[in-house]
């Protein structure tokens, strides 16, 4: 590959609109050349993780670098920030070991009540949706340090910010192909009834993990929102633990982070490439992963975690008819008692959505709470729908195992 230095499409005044409450930062980020790498079209969609999809045009790689700045950018509260929040910049939580990866150690907490009767209540009202660690000193002033968790709470989650890696190409993928591999009764009777989760308007979820969020933008403004404490046009100051707080700690003007903003950062995850998995070393290191991947359909893993599917057409070519590696099926599994959690919109307590292994090599956290650093271990918390694949692997000698280890190890 081979750099060279060009300057970006955007012009200084075309940021300066964009992002009008932020010009120094405009005004850095067009006076300042970017290495970008060449690229052809190609049908691949991998990358190194942080760098942006093979093949995309000056206009999209344009935003691409934008909307990183963006996501890297350091929020302050006279911008909006709080006054409840956990980080002040996306990065905070997506920086290993790139823009847009995670950190292994930050805890998403959320807390809701859910009975068998009346199902999931989220809690909104009493910020179960995020229950944030920080407040700003104008909070502070009035010895507010943290937001606490809801006194109606049955459930409390704890979850590892996700990778945000190949997501533009998950969200390309055509509903039909995710809501073709839903089995919600069992009806071929192999104990595995995948459902697919939907956000509250009734919309196809595929991130999230309670399959609750439809979109990209959708992730990006939760985020910002529940994150941040930063107010968008679709997601206004309406926080109801905010709002009762106390009067005037946030005095920056809603919306605080315009529309083309939330567009630009969207822009940046959604072009963010897919990581590739690992060369193999040697020819004999080539057999053991193959061997490894033998073993993990002969389990039935790739049932749930399916080793790939294919976009549909898209406006962007970098996106359109795509093959991506995610070895997930994007529905929502009961996962069994080990590894409950949280309710969501249309999830149980134990339903989790398959978790995508895409990038598993650059983890050192695994399960949706990063509970674990030990992949054996991962495994082994597996219940319910998995039960049989989880037997059958404890049943293998360790050898095998370490044979099925490595190959998830290459992804």
């Amino acid at each position: 590959m081979v750099a060279v230095l060009t300057t970006s499409p955007v012009s200084s005044r075309t940021m300066t609109r964009i992002l009008p409450h932020w010009t120094p930062l405009a005004l850095l980020w067009a006076a300042t050349a970017t290495l970008v790498s060449c690229q052809r079209d190609s049908a691949s969609a991998t990358a190194e993780p942080g760098l942006p999809l093979p093949g995309l045009r000056e206009q999209h790689l344009a935003e691409f670098h934008a909307g990183r700045g963006l996501f890297e950018k350091v929020f302050s509260a006279d911008e909006g920030l709080g006054p409840f929040f956990n980080e002040n910049q996306c990065s905070a939580c997506h920086t290993v070991p790139a823009s847009g990866g995670t950190t292994g150690f930050e805890r998403i907490v959320k807390a809701t009540r859910f009975d068998e009767v009346s199902g999931c209540d989220l809690l909104r009202r009493e910020g179960g949706e995020n229950v944030r660690t920080r407040t700003t000193p104008r909070l502070q002033a009035h010895g507010i340090e943290r937001q606490q968790l809801p006194s109606r709470a049955t459930e409390i989650g704890r979850f590892v910010a996700p990778f945000l890696f190949g997501l533009g190409l998950v969200e390309a993928i055509p509903e039909r192909s995710i809501l073709s591999r839903a089995d919600p009764d069992d009806a071929d009777g192999d104990g595995i009834s995948g459902r697919a989760g939907m956000t509250p308007e009734g919309r196809l979820a595929r991130f999230g993990r309670k399959a609750d969020v439809a979109t990209v933008e959708d992730f990006v403004e939760s985020a910002l929102r529940l994150e941040m404490g930063l107010t968008t046009r679709d997601l206004p100051n309406d926080d109801p633990v905010t709002l009762t707080a106390v009067a005037d700690v946030d005095t920056a003007p809603d919306p605080e982070v315009p529309q083309s903003a939330v567009r630009l950062l969207a822009a940046f995850v959604r072009f963010l490439g897919a990581p590739a998995p690992a060369q193999p070393r040697s020819a004999a290191h080539r057999d053991t992963i193959a061997h490894g991947r033998s073993l993990f359909q002969a389990l039935r893993c790739s049932t749930c975690h399916t080793p790939s599917m294919r976009t549909g057409r898209h406006s962007v070519p970098a996106l359109d008819r795509r093959t991506v590696a995610l070895y997930s099926d994007l529905l929502l599994h009961d996962m069994g008692p080990k590894l409950a959690n949280t309710c969501g919109p249309t999830a149980t307590p134990t339903e989790i959505r398959t978790g995508m292994l895409m990038g598993l090599r650059h983890r050192d956290r695994f399960l949706h709470d990063g509970r674990t650093s030990d992949l054996r271990e991962a495994i082994l918390a597996h219940g319910a729908e998995a039960q049989r694949s989880r037997d059958a692997f404890d049943r293998l000698p360790w050898g095998r195992q370490e044979i099925l280890l490595k190959f998830l190890r290459s992804l």
